[in-house]
């Protein structure tokens, strides 16, 4: 299935997505009828992670993730890392003190430097879908967990037909107003044609490397968070970089 052109060119994507950072969590509440803040919230809440944790939030954009861990976990280390860099400025201003510009399919992190890696709605941008996954469950330690957000093509053929009308409707409305490009936001229900199932995502974390493995759906499965845990094996590193450390 042919790839939207932004998901195949990283300038189209990092252009992008810097155009519209400011106005990026005002979009994803909308397109998520306000319930984005819960769903991340949820995934979050449900984790037990050790005192003074690294987590990862990748694909972070204005680190919605990295700030819900720091309120929750105090002690924790929070590394928000994304491809454009007007996100992780936004992130910088709501306190996320580590930032990283970088490709997800070649981290420059250590192997086994993070307690838990959280993906908010970007496993659907990665053009490389496994490599992606590969480098996730590189950097996460052995036990460590990793949870998921995204959007999601319903199982259901009407709902789903009615999903991608409603995608496309809404990203086409806010792109024009807000950016007078209704390609901006109508780059969603296109970029899903292309994308793997909830049940597709779970079994791909399972070749990865993950168990425990659990995906839940909302929004009549047009949104899925997934949450599971990379296999134990030989022992890794458990520190941020020193490089990060310095920022």
């Amino acid at each position: 299935m042919t790839l939207p052109e932004e998901k195949r060119d990283a300038r189209l994507m990092r252009g992008m997505f810097g155009a519209i950072a400011r106005r990026y969590d005002f979009v994803t509440r909308v397109f998520s009828y306000g319930m984005d803040p819960r769903w991340k919230r949820s995934g979050v809440e449900r984790l037990a992670l050790p005192e003074n944790a690294a987590v990862l939030d990748l694909a972070a954009g204005t680190g919605d993730f990295s700030r819900l861990v720091l309120d929750r976990f105090p002690g924790a280390h929070a590394v928000a890392v994304d491809l454009t860099e007007p996100m992780l400025r936004l992130a910088r201003r709501r306190g996320i003190r580590d930032v990283l510009c970088a490709d997800a399919t070649k981290l420059p992190l250590a192997s086994g430097s993070f307690d838990c890696v959280f993906v908010g709605y970007g496993l659907r941008n990665f053009p490389d879908l496994a490599a992606a996954l590969r480098e996730i469950q590189r950097v996460t330690r052995p036990g460590g967990r990793l949870v998921t957000l995204d959007f999601f093509l319903p199982s259901n053929p009407l709902f789903r037909w009615g999903y991608l009308a409603y995608l496309y409707a809404q990203g086409a409305f806010w792109g024009l107003l807000l950016h007078g490009r209704a390609r901006t936001y109508t780059y969603i229900p296109a970029s899903l044609r292309g994308f793997v199932s909830i049940n597709e995502l779970s079994a791909m974390l399972a070749r990865a490397g993950y168990h425990q493995i659990e995906a839940r759906s909302f929004i009549l499965g047009g949104i899925g968070l997934h949450s599971a845990t990379r296999a134990a094996g030989v022992e890794a590193q458990h520190a941020v970089p020193a490089a990060l450390q310095q920022n």
